[in-house]
């Protein structure tokens, strides 16, 4: 039995969902909106969704499965766009890559529905955005976050787990809390210090100069900041205690390291960078590791 899907945002993540639900067999239809008609008109031209909705609304309306793929800061808009017409049997889900803000705002909005809602994040992406970039493929060996709500009925993550795995994902479980903290340091700080370190690349005097002898580390280090900007601006300000905290100790390590070198401590300094690059090295070598995989990174 295939079930119908409604997507809130022909985006990469939500277009590409559709499009692993789809190939896995478990959707026969799916409804689409996204408030910029282009992205609707181009999801229906690959074949990412079967119907373009008039209105967010209409995409929850009469679906088994609803998923808000927007921004986070604007997954609260969608919910009280859906909550009327969400049916009783209906699963709803997020794809946001910070989760207190989303329950919190679940909470504030879904009333008695509030049961329906299995808060994921898939860890899976490219740095382009946009459905034109959607693939089948995208979550095969990517890791699921889901956040179940404190006291929900578990038949909900259940069925929450079983969409994602039919998309080749590995599913885990946290809190809310232990999401935004983990992916605080492992994805958000590391996407704020690439946006940083561009910034302060392009404000130097020379920065033609340096940017013309720039090589594979440079874009290794960097491939992130070209990410969607808007993007993670939302994400940032979706999170800023754990972000806050990450970048204390960050700034911490970067301080340590300046003295080392400022002091010519030749010892230490090797003492401390062979224990990072055995740390990154051991890191790279873990089978689910994206390192690993030849799937596209996130």
């Amino acid at each position: 039995m295939t079930i119908t899907l409604g997507v809130m945002g022909c985006g990469l993540i939500g277009g590409s969902l559709a499009l692993a639900l789809r190939h896995a067999g478990v959707v026969g239809h799916v409804v689409g909106y996204s408030p910029n008609p282009a992205s609707v008109e181009q999801a229906l031209a690959r074949g990412v969704i079967d119907e373009a909705a008039g209105t967010a609304q209409d995409a929850a309306r009469g679906v088994d499965v609803l998923v808000i793929a927007v921004p986070v800061a604007a997954t609260r808009s969608c919910l009280e766009q859906a909550v009327d017409v969400v049916q009783p049997h209906t699963l709803v889900m997020d794809v946001g890559s910070t989760k207190m803000q989303v329950v919190q705002a679940a909470r504030e909005t879904l009333g008695d529905k509030i049961h329906q809602f299995v808060p994921a994040h898939p860890i899976a992406g490219k740095e382009h955005s946009g459905v034109a970039h959607a693939q089948a493929d995208l979550f095969v060996g990517r890791r699921v976050v889901m956040t179940p709500l404190d006291g929900q009925d578990p038949q909900w993550g259940q069925r929450a787990s079983a969409l994602w795995e039919a998309t080749g994902a590995r599913v885990c479980t946290l809190s809310a809390q232990e999401h935004d903290e983990a992916l605080a340091a492992v994805s958000h700080l590391p996407h704020l210090l690439a946006y940083a370190y561009m910034q302060a690349v392009g404000g130097h005097a020379r920065a033609q100069q340096h940017l013309s002898l720039a090589g594979s580390g440079f874009r290794d280090f960097t491939r992130i900041a070209a990410a969607d900007a808007a993007v993670w601006r939302d994400i940032f300000l979706s999170n800023p205690a754990a972000v806050s905290e990450q970048l204390r100790a960050f700034r911490l390590a970067l301080s340590n390291l300046e003295q080392l070198i400022n002091s010519g401590q030749a010892d230490v300094l090797s003492t401390q960078l062979q224990a990072a690059a055995q740390l990154r090295r051991q890191w790279g070598q873990i089978p689910e590791s994206p390192e690993t995989s030849e799937e596209p990174g996130s």
